[in-house]
């Protein structure tokens, strides 16, 4: 008998073959993520389903074996089988096991103050056929992107309550409505809450950490006028009073991470221009329409983040989103992103080098940039639109 609730796990569909998970009945679709296994196969998901973000929304993931050029998919799906409960934000991520996690969350509508992160993982990504481990919640909130491995091995995953939008009676969690790290230091095994970090005027939070070179954890947030950041030096269980930090962007998701060569890699817009005053989006209750989107670089840092000498344009269009990167064993980046989630539909891959970033422009055999991977083909209904 099918378990209901946001407590009960969703389920990893093989193979779909039901039409309302076919491209030709998908209306809208967006917020990717990427990885690629130790075989050379690309994985890259995203959510879909219903006319908008909200319960029923469910997750695609589809696979390539040739760095993009062709697309298996939907190679799964993962869906609850209460149409109250809504599947999203989906994450994937190779671990130094070289195991294939596969993250979402789950909530009852939008927001139903608690939701939750689910993971299964997979120790064949590679065969004809994966096998996924039995889903497990480890944590309240929502995670959108990639964990980060200490240099003394914790694996620190960024988990946020969303203080955006308000509590609900059910599950206030107050004390959890921050840019939280929950904590595992057994592989996996076990996951814990550690800390969070307090940042003002963040929206939706979408947190990614770094660990500096002189130990100190950066922690990067999404804000209304730009991203915050707060740091802590005692392994992510206490952080600094949240601020804006000097890296700027248009109130969006963007991707950090450090790279073999030691340098840091971002991910965000560049050159977007005004973006819309705090006090109108909420003199009109509306935050979507966020301007700047466009213009999605690489960016490259010598210096631990201080400065970004170093660009990459992948895509200068509007309404494109949403970033998540992989990095290969032999250093070729492997980058996904969103554009015009009720418009276009699609989602993109851009694939290029650390050399490339150095030189500002896709020298490197191989390297491209849009590269199709999915485009939803039914029409949403007009007027719909994004809510993140």
């Amino acid at each position: 008998m099918p378990q209901a609730g946001t407590m009960a796990p969703a389920r990893i569909l093989p193979r779909p073959a039901g039409a309302r998970y076919q491209d030709e009945h998908r209306k809208w679709q967006g917020i990717p993520s990427v990885e690629r296994t130790r075989g050379g196969r690309l994985y890259v998901n995203w959510y879909t389903g219903q006319e908008t973000e909200t319960s029923g929304n469910f997750v695609v993931v589809t696979t390539s074996d040739d760095d993009g050029s062709t697309w298996t998919g939907p190679r799964f799906v993962v869906e609850h089988d209460d149409p109250a409960v809504r599947v999203y934000d989906p994450t994937l991520w190779r671990d130094p096991a070289d195991r294939l996690w596969l993250t979402w969350n789950q909530s009852s509508g939008f927001f139903d103050g608690r939701i939750g992160v689910w993971a299964a993982t997979s120790d064949n990504p590679d065969d004809d056929e994966p096998v996924w481990s039995a889903p497990r919640r480890i944590a309240n909130g929502i995670m959108m992107n990639k964990p980060t491995v200490l240099s003394d091995g914790t694996w620190l995953f960024p988990a946020a309550i969303w203080a955006c939008h308000a509590a609900t009676e059910e599950h206030p969690l107050e004390q959890e409505r921050f840019s939280n790290v929950y904590a595992s230091t057994d592989a996996g095994e076990t996951v814990s809450y550690l800390g969070g970090a307090d940042i003002p005027n963040r929206s939706f939070d979408e947190h990614m950490v770094v660990e500096k070179r002189d130990g100190t954890l950066w922690m990067l947030v999404r804000r209304f006028d730009g991203v915050g950041e707060s740091f802590s030096e005692d392994g992510g269980r206490t952080w600094t009073p949240g601020r804006l930090s000097h890296v700027d962007g248009p109130c969006s998701r963007f991707h950090i991470r450090r790279l073999p060569s030691g340098r840091l890699l971002m991910i965000n817009h560049a050159d977007f221009g005004d973006r819309r005053p705090r006090a109108e989006i909420e003199q009109q209750g509306d935050v979507k329409e966020w301007k700047g989107r466009t213009n999605l670089t690489a960016f490259l840092s010598d210096d631990d983040g201080v400065s970004w000498p170093h660009r990459l344009l992948l895509d200068d269009r509007d309404d494109v989103s949403y970033p998540d990167a992989a990095i290969t064993d032999d250093g070729r980046l492997f980058v996904v992103y969103d554009h015009d989630r009720f418009g276009d539909r699609a989602v993109y891959l851009a694939r290029f080098t650390e050399d490339d970033i150095l030189a500002g422009r896709m020298d490197s055999d191989g390297s491209a940039s849009r590269v199709l991977v999915n485009r939803a083909l039914a029409q949403p209904e007009p007027g719909t639109t994004a809510t993140r």
